[in-house]
């Protein structure tokens, strides 16, 4: 196999991850996210780093997914849909990194909202497939665009 064809195995590999990262923690009304399913996307000592305040929330794949399950069994969160709209993706040998540029929209408290921003993913080669390692996002708002760049593929 030449190193194109690893290229490209990886980048499948890693595009797929995405899309059930993103799938897993979308649901509509009446629906029900699938959570669980982002344990088997992570390193067993994996990270999810919001850092859209003051202070990063870092969180361990079961931390992070804790309170999401709690807000939408208590029926606080109704919806949300969460959707990459461009990515640049870098891979050297057995490490890539994503840079994923998401849109999310739900409804809280019966109100909706929406938003977008970056979401830095670290991804792995592990002896069997390629598992991310740590997320990091941040969310747009007032003084904080997102640059050009990374709202559409090249």
């Amino acid at each position: 196999m030449n190193t194109n064809d690893i290229s490209t195995t990886a980048k499948q590999a890693i595009d797929s991850l995405t899309v059930t990262f993103f799938e897993a923690v979308s649901f509509q009304v009446g629906g029900k996210p699938a959570y669980q399913n982002l344990y088997g996307l992570f390193i067993d000592c994996g990270l999810l780093i919001k850092n859209s305040s003051t202070s990063p929330e870092i969180t361990t794949v079961s931390q992070f997914i804790e309170p999401r399950q709690r807000s939408v069994d208590s029926g606080e969160l109704t919806a949300f849909r969460e959707s990459e709209t461009a990515e640049i993706t870098e891979i050297f040998g057995n490490v890539a990194h994503r840079f994923s540029t998401y849109e999310k929209h739900g409804v809280s408290h019966g109100a909706e909202f929406a938003g977008r921003g970056i979401i830095s993913i670290q991804f792995v080669k592990t002896e069997t497939t390629w598992k991310m390692s740590c997320m990091a996002w941040d969310d747009e708002r007032p003084g904080l665009a997102i640059p050009e760049r990374y709202l559409s593929n090249p």
